[in-house]
C-alpha cells in the first residue's frame, strides 16, 4: 500500500485496514513457522505498510 493510497482513507476506514493487516501479519508469521513462506519478504512488506498506516494515523492525531 502507497502512501498516496494511505492518506486518501478515512480515519475509520484506516483503524480498520490497520486492525485487518495485524491479524494477517500475525498469521502469515504463524503460517511461516510451522511450513517455511515461498517468499518470506511479504512479512517485511507487511510490517511496513502496518507502520505507513499508523504513522499517517499519528500524524491526524497530532494535527487535530
Amino acid at each position: 500500500m502507497k502512501i498516496t493510497e494511505v492518506k486518501s482513507l478515512e480515519s475509520k476506514e484506516l483503524i480498520e485496514k490497520i486492525e485487518n493487516a495485524e491479524t494477517a501479519l500475525a498469521k502469515m508469521k504463524l503460517n511461516h513457522q510451522i511450513t517455511p513462506l515461498e517468499n518470506p519478504s511479504l512479512i517485511k512488506a507487511a510490517r511496513r505498510d502496518i507502520a505507513r498506516m499508523k504513522t499517517e494515523l499519528h500524524q491526524r492525531e497530532l494535527n487535530k
